[in-house]
């Protein structure tokens, strides 16, 4: 499936204020509400979806890893995509482009969304939603990488990264209990009215012991899906470990490609 909106895809050559610019037209494009054709209370429970005789929606992660040069220094991203079913893999693809630009906060699927849209490109199934490692409407300017790919895929996408890269917690989210949301807002430093709900902190996992915890996700809506959606949707998909499974087998399939390519 070719990219709905072409003219929004990342370009690496533009001008940091340039790209702020496209950033603020996705997020002006992007849906941040419901609006896809499958029931997300089912992702969990596939056996749901069998019973009332429909066909499990496809989902995928998607994660980047990088490659070296010669010298040691890092010149290629690697874009893995795991395409999920019912909980089963049904395709696991990867690209390779070059690293145009370094890492600048805020501006990474211009040095990264190259190779994850060639991923998307030579996926032989349509996923009805994707989830990235990274940000959706967590974002300066509401466009993180979720978004971004999103808003030119047409595609259902959710952002579930490790930090927060802006917004604030409505309370605390230090040692959480598993299945805990704390809604993060829009403040200063977001393109948003103060106090937009933009996602959520997401204990998607916990250790019972006191003396140590894990932190939260931050999940947030990349493209027509709702916030709390998302997080429903993240904490249904991490049944057994911290980050939901499309995710977690699209970081180990990263490594795996990055190995067989040799790096």
């Amino acid at each position: 499936m070719p990219p709905t909106r072409p003219d929004l895809a990342p370009d690496s050559s533009l001008e940091r204020e340039e790209m702020e610019a496209m950033q603020r037209e996705i997020g002006d494009a992007a849906v941040f509400d419901d609006e896809f054709a499958f029931d997300p209370s089912t992702l969990g429970d596939p056996l749901a979806t069998a019973a009332g005789g429909a066909e499990p929606p496809i989902v995928v992660g998607v994660d980047q890893s990088f490659l070296r040069d010669e010298d040691g220094e890092f010149d290629r991203a690697l874009s893995a995509v795991v395409a999920m079913r019912g909980g089963e893999v049904i395709e696991r693809v990867h690209a390779v482009t070059p690293l145009e630009i370094p890492y600048i906060p805020g501006l990474l699927a211009f040095r990264e969304g190259g190779p994850i849209l060639e991923a998307l490109e030579v996926l032989s199934v349509d996923p009805d939603l994707a989830l990235f490692d990274g940000s959706g409407r967590i974002h300066f300017r509401q466009a993180g990488i979720a978004t971004h790919v999103g808003v030119v895929r047409d595609l259902p996408s959710i952002g579930v990264a490790k930090s927060l890269l802006c917004g604030t917690p409505r309370e605390s989210t230090e040692n959480l209990p598993a299945g805990t949301r704390v809604p993060i807002e829009a403040d200063s430093s977001v393109d948003a009215p103060d106090g937009d709900l933009i996602g959520y902190a997401v204990q998607t996992r916990q250790y019972e012991s006191p003396d140590r915890y894990i932190n939260p996700l931050y999940v947030s809506p990349g493209h027509r899906v709702g916030p709390e959606t998302a997080a429903d949707v993240a904490l249904a998909l991490a049944s057994s470990y911290k980050l939901p499974e499309p995710v977690r087998l699209a970081d180990n399939y990263a490594e795996t490609a990055k190995q067989e390519i040799g790096d």
